[in-house]
């Protein structure tokens, strides 16, 4: 007869027992995993009606801001027509310095015997009519205006003498040389 050995087992082979354990252990899992899922969807609940809070009161914010944009909306374009007027009124301003000048230098080089019967400013030359009593006068103005540190250009556009009155009629006209001179003029063409 063979002998049986003997066998020692220390853990307990109960099925019933570890089919409860396990089913113990799910539960425990099981809850702790909805507290924490239930955490979770209070605290995304709790931080929405945080943003739609703070969305509600940017909100009001920028009306508060629109109302007081819209309130001083007028004074601003009142602002911007006054800067606007300014600014022509500076730029015309400039110009009619500039045109009073060019004028009292072309009067200034007038000599004895001449008189002026018309001069006219344009934007950009001098258009002259004027009697002379002599060929000298009229030589010493035609080179005193090309000697004139403004002129660009001097042309006798019309020369006439009236013997019955002994005076000579004269049209000149003078190209005033722009601010920057020519060449920053054919610079930005």
């Amino acid at each position: 007869m063979v002998k049986q050995s003997a066998s020692i087992n220390l853990l307990k082979t109960d099925r019933k027992e570890t089919i409860s354990q396990f089913v113990d252990w799910l539960s425990t899992i099981g809850r702790v995993l909805i507290i924490v899922v239930e955490l979770i969807a209070l605290s995304a609940f709790m931080y929405r009606f945080i943003l739609d809070n703070q969305i509600r009161e940017i909100r009001t914010k920028i009306k508060q801001e629109q109302a007081i944009i819209t309130s001083q909306k007028r004074q601003e374009d009142t602002y911007r027509n006054l800067q606007d007027r300014l600014s022509v009124a500076s730029e015309f301003s400039n110009k009619g310095l500039e045109n009073i000048e060019i004028f009292k230098d072309v009067v200034g080089f007038a000599p004895n015997g001449m008189t002026f019967t018309n001069v006219t400013l344009f934007e950009d030359r001098v258009r002259i009519e004027a009697n002379v009593s002599s060929v000298t006068a009229l030589s010493v103005f035609i080179n005193a205006l090309k000697a004139y540190s403004q002129a660009e250009s001097i042309s006798i556009d019309k020369i006439e003498n009236k013997t019955s009155s002994a005076v000579i009629t004269v049209s000149v006209s003078l190209t005033v040389k722009q601010k920057g001179g020519a060449n920053a003029a054919d610079g930005n063409q």
